[in-house]
């Protein structure tokens, strides 16, 4: 997903998230389309660090992922911290990003 984000790949992004996708972040709720319209105008990560990640098993095919992410985005000089939180579920045979919040850290 990030590296998706780097590059400004919308297809890699619409490979991991499914079509009932629900994402929040400091713009409000973000279904599938609203999401990747994000990388109309290309990339919006420059570069980026995950760290401190947490796996928490919600049922037998699904997990929540925590975890922090330090992202620059184009233009800017410094990075932002975020604390994610990602809901991945098997379907069928495969795992999707069904849903994530991302909370900026406290400035």
């Amino acid at each position: 997903m990030w590296q998706a984000q780097v590059t400004g790949d919308v297809a890699a992004e619409r490979e991991l998230l499914p079509p009932d996708f629900l994402g929040v972040d400091t713009d409000g709720v973000n279904d599938l389309e609203r999401h990747l319209a994000q990388l109309a105008d290309g990339p919006i990560t420059a570069d980026f660090a995950l760290s401190e990640a947490r796996l928490l098993r919600v049922g037998q095919d699904a997990v929540l992922l925590s975890y922090r992410a330090d992202a620059r985005a184009p233009r800017e000089q410094a990075a932002e911290t975020f604390f994610i939180t990602s809901l991945w579920q098997r379907r069928g045979d495969r795992w999707w990003n069904t849903f994530s919040q991302d909370t900026p850290a406290a400035r």
